[in-house]
């Protein structure tokens, strides 16, 4: 199954830091966040949509912090013959983005592990085949252990019956987490 990862380099506090500076100058006509996507105003001409587990409100902001960060990526994303990229990790040239391209058999979701992250965003697009993806139920999930500043990530265990999956591409921000690579029941 391959799939493409997208780790956007920008942190969540500093992208609502700049949010909230660029909301202080003009006043401009702000529509609902569910309107925006269905716009497409930010595909880049790619043809997708997020999951409807994604937080379009956050979606909405992070891509208004960091717009040329987003255009960036759904234009690489759009413009690219995915199914021709080799594994491994590929800059964005002239940003900061990273693709990794990994092509990994999905497991039952028993066997997953989930990860989430402080400074960077997960795009995940799947290029071909299925796969799903999940959002972890902070209730009953705990950390097994502690977050790792230098690889941005910290794990987590997971109450598998909690867990709402999706086929779609999800947009994971820092206050989210979830296991990827499940096997299609």
């Amino acid at each position: 199954m391959k799939h493409l990862q997208w780790l956007l380099a920008t942190a969540c506090m500093l992208a609502v830091c700049l949010s909230v500076s660029a909301q202080s100058g003009k006043k401009v006509k702000s529509i609902s966040p569910e309107k925006w996507v269905k716009s497409k105003v930010w595909s880049e001409g790619l043809k997708a949509k997020p999951h409807s587990s994604t937080n379009l409100a956050e979606f909405k902001a992070q891509y208004e912090a960091n717009p040329e960060q987003w255009k960036a990526a759904f234009r690489w994303l759009a413009s690219h013959d995915l199914t021709t990229i080799e594994k491994g990790k590929h800059p964005i040239e002239g940003t900061s983005l990273v693709v990794s391209v990994e092509d990994s058999k999905n497991e039952p979701l028993e066997k997953r592990t989930s990860e989430s992250h402080r400074k960077h965003i997960d795009l995940q697009y799947v290029v071909k085949g299925t796969e799903r993806f999940a959002l972890l139920d902070h209730e009953s999930s705990k950390a097994n252990c502690e977050y790792s500043e230098k690889k941005d990530v910290i794990h987590y265990d997971f109450d598998p019956e909690k867990l709402p999956l999706s086929t779609l591409f999800p947009v994971s921000f820092s206050c989210s987490s979830r296991p990827t690579g499940i096997l299609q029941r």
